[in-house]
């Protein structure tokens, strides 16, 4: 039997004044855009909000339609260009207006790079209150058909009973039908073009979760499937990939697997004589000419002797660890994912790499007491993911290193860690952006640290 709680004469009342009514979803609104955000997004300031409208550029006057609205801020996405800036160009892609992807194709690519390099600047200066000795020349490559890889959302709509293949829409779950995606590498273009028909084809679509395109010494297409394949539809995506000259990968609750058990997939780092050997699901950077141009820069600031023993952390499979082995004398490889520090090793030793040690370790705790670590170094690259390394750097003076090259691809991160280092008695030498991801906001950086 419930009891009623007696009542204490008390009841709640509203805080003084009066609430401000939220901007409902769906409003459009004129703006005056005044800025461009560090996401490439237009900020614009009405009645105590802020505003930041996707697609809108600085000094732009603009309908704006309400995307999401929380206190004072102000999601959007433009709608209409009253005023254009005088950098506005026509998006060369035609699905710019609707897919997710791309967010910057409406500013030419200089502009983009001058906008990355301006936030990279400004978290350094904001966060660890420094600036660079000097400024490298951002490292770029082709505008399009960069792309290597990419992950294609497929999804069954009941009602409809069609599945619908495309790349979701921006600040949606919603997916756009695009067959014809201008970053990607040409190979993949191809692929992605037929991939709509072979998929709606099947006689069991809704078995279908999501599926990855990959390019590399071969092309391949990973089918990640939530339920078995019938016989009927796996002839028709072997048939397909053997068509377009691709690897057929599977996977359903386990990792994914090659249908032919031989298949090898892999991607080239040219100037070092080297191939590694990669799978589905690891991370390898998708900007295949840029990440050659990435590690020579590396090279070129870390400087490797011959006589010298170098760390490099966050290893992954071996992308700086194996170039690093042709000019040092020793490098220690250290990851902190088992498989990846399994495939790193069995990289140098496909390539006939002696001189590089691979370790497993929880680079979120201290590194000086670990074996590999009592020599010291002399110097240190590190490539973190986008929550950086703050743990690592803290210790990173006992290491004894002189030089550090740090990798970032979050300038918040980097600038945090770049206070951390500066407290430790490393100088900011050189910093500079790479241009990873043309036609979007997304910001990776280099920075050189010295001692003293």
């Amino acid at each position: 039997m419930s009891r009623k709680k007696p009542s204490t004469g008390l009841r709640f009342q509203p805080a003084g004044g009066n609430r401000t009514p939220q901007v409902p979803v769906g409003k459009k609104q004129r703006l005056d855009i005044e800025r461009l955000a560090g996401d490439g997004r237009g900020i614009a300031f009405v009645e105590g909000r802020t505003w930041f409208v996707s697609g809108a550029l600085a000094g732009e006057a603009v309908e704006a339609r309400v995307l999401n609205a929380r206190g004072k801020v102000v999601e959007a996405r433009l709608e209409r260009v009253l005023q254009a800036s005088p950098e506005r160009r026509e998006a060369p892609c035609r699905f710019y207006q609707q897919c997710g992807g791309c967010n910057l194709q409406h500013l030419p690519h200089e502009a983009q790079l001058a906008l990355k390099q301006r936030t990279l600047a400004e978290q350094l200066q904001r966060v660890a209150g420094v600036q660079p000795d000097e400024w490298a020349a951002p490292l770029s490559g082709p505008e399009f058909g960069y792309r290597r890889r990419a992950r294609v959302a497929v999804r069954w709509d009941v009602k409809a009973r069609r599945l619908d293949v495309g790349f979701r829409a921006e600040a949606s779950q919603e997916i756009v039908a695009i067959d014809d995606c201008a970053v990607l590498v040409q190979p993949l273009q191809t692929i992605l073009r037929h991939l709509p028909t072979v998929l709606r084809s099947l006689t069991k679509p809704q078995s279908i979760g999501h599926v990855e395109l990959f390019s590399g010494t071969a092309e391949a297409v990973l089918v990640r499937h939530v339920s078995a394949l019938p016989d009927d539809d796996l002839a028709r995506l072997r048939a397909f990939c053997d068509e377009a000259g691709a690897q057929l990968w599977l996977q359903g609750e386990g990792e994914p697997e090659p249908v032919d058990p031989g298949a090898k997939l892999g991607f080239a780092l040219a100037p070092w004589q080297l191939e590694l050997a990669w799978r589905p699901g690891d991370f390898v950077q998708v900007n295949a000419q840029v990440n050659t141009a990435m590690i020579e820069q590396a090279l070129a600031w870390l400087a490797p002797q011959g006589d010298e023993r170098i760390l490099d952390l966050f290893c992954g499979l071996g992308n700086f660890a194996l170039p690093l082995a042709r000019q040092a004398r020793e490098v220690v490889a250290v990851e902190g994912v088992q498989a990846m520090v399994d495939r790193a090793a069995a990289n140098a030793r496909n390539n006939a790499v002696h001189n590089a040690a691979f370790f497993q370790a929880d680079l979120s705790q201290p590194l000086a007491g670990a074996g590999w670590a009592a020599e010291g170094f002399s110097a240190v690259l590190l490539d973190p993911p986008r929550d950086g390394a703050f743990e690592v750097v803290q210790g990173i003076a006992r290491l004894k290193a002189k030089r550090l090259v740090y990798v970032s691809c979050n300038p918040a991160t980097l600038a945090r860690d770049t206070q951390v280092l500066v407290a430790q008695g490393y100088r900011l030498k050189r910093a500079g952006i790479l241009d990873m991801f043309p036609q979007t906001a997304h910001v990776e950086a280099m920075a050189l640290f010295e001692v003293g």
